[in-house]
């Protein structure tokens, strides 16, 4: 089997297993005060000082969640909710939450849930160039007009793309405007340098680095409003109620710990993604590369061969051993128009031909050779009727 598929979950990295087996035989409640709660207590601040290094901040800052969907909800219902709550001054309120169009659904939705449900609170949409990257210009246009507090939400590098967004100097127009900047790092955690003081929030996911399933974490700067949206315990400062994922966050933990080497790792995956678009593009010159021309993830490849439809391409690939996704967005097994695409100005029947190769820690050039050979049978097969 040929996992090109990373960014859908990588998976599990040799060193998360024997932490995770380790954290489930501390066997204490991190809350108890006895011996086995203080182990499982050190178990979670050890693991938020090992990613707090990843991002260059402080183990108290973190906030351990369900994953990163859950951090994203939290973020944006915490901070507006927080805002509206917990300040006397009403300038001090959001009014306007700003959210990038290629936004992962996790906080788009919340951000219409939110902008739904809470009087005078207005969401705005930021366009994207045609290489999917932030326009930057249009945001300082919109900061700059109207009124109000702003949330501006912006992913470090896209999920679908891997296009890299310019986040500092977002953040410098952010703090211009008095706005406050949440960062969904995910899709570039490990991938490239995180500095979470370049936002007041940021949120982050174990299973995109090789880490388990189902434990994600929120980065909150101080001074930056939050309301917790799980209530119960007083677990994690208030801020999110319930028993912590012991196991899961040690297996975080151990993740971010294998990137220590990560220039490494970050050098191999790279020749992985371009030895796959080189050998590609000689093959099938007619392949197309959606954000070519922007700064991107070293593993990520979002391609289309013209006239063949994604879910055409992914049967094919998925019997010739080969994993992969589609461009689009995927919700209970259906192929859904991708949103990201069709920001960037991509023609609809192209962008319903892109598929998303994904390489990560365990990729090898064979796994390259197998996507391209799989992708280069399916183009001479659909082709052969018309050379007929």
């Amino acid at each position: 089997m040929h996992n090109c598929d990373h960014n859908a979950t990588s998976p599990l990295r040799p060193e998360c297993l024997p932490a995770m087996t380790h954290a489930l035989a501390v066997g204490g409640n991190p809350s108890s005060i006895h011996a086995a709660g203080r182990a499982a207590r050190k178990v979670v601040e050890d693991a938020r000082a090992e990613i707090a290094a990843l991002i260059g901040g402080k183990g108290a800052e973190i906030i351990f969640t369900g994953g990163s969907t859950e951090a994203n909800n939290l973020a944006l219902a915490g901070a507006v909710e927080g805002a509206l709550l917990t300040q006397d001054d009403k300038a001090a309120r959001i009014t306007r939450l700003f959210v990038s169009a290629i936004e992962h659904s996790s906080v788009l939705r919340m951000a219409e849930k939110l902008a739904e449900r809470t009087a005078g609170l207005k969401l705005s949409i930021i366009p994207v160039t045609g290489d999917g990257v932030v326009d930057t210009e249009a945001l300082r246009v919109m900061l700059r007009e109207g009124k109000g507090r702003t949330l501006v939400a912006v992913m470090a590098a896209n999920n679908e793309t891997g296009a890299i967004q310019p986040v500092a100097e977002i953040l410098r127009l952010c703090r211009e405007a008095g706005a406050l900047l949440l960062v969904d790092a995910v899709p570039a955690a490990g991938k490239i340098d995180l500095d979470c003081s370049l936002c007041d929030y940021m949120t982050l996911s174990a299973h995109k680095i090789g880490g388990p399933q189902g434990v994600g974490a929120l980065v909150v700067a101080e001074g930056a409003p939050l309301t917790a949206q799980m209530v119960g315990g007083g677990q994690q400062k208030g801020l999110r109620a319930g028993t912590e994922n012991l196991s899961g966050i040690a297996g975080f933990a151990a993740a971010v710990h294998s990137l220590r080497d990560v220039e490494g790792e970050r050098a191999r995956i790279r020749h992985v993604r371009d030895r796959f678009e080189r050998e590609l593009k000689l093959a099938i010159p007619e392949t197309v590369i959606f954000a070519a021309n922007a700064p991107r993830l070293l593993g990520t490849s979002n391609i289309a061969l013209p006239g063949i439809v994604a879910d055409t391409a992914l049967i094919a690939l998925d019997l010739d051993g080969v994993l992969a996704s589609s461009g689009s967005s995927c919700s209970s097994g259906k192929i859904a128009p991708s949103h990201v695409l069709a920001a960037m100005g991509v023609e609809e029947k192209l962008a319903g031909s892109s598929l998303r190769f994904s390489f990560g820690w365990n990729s090898t050039p064979e796994d390259a050779d197998a996507a391209v050979a799989s992708l280069v049978k399916l183009w001479q097969r659909a082709r052969a009727p018309r050379a007929a």
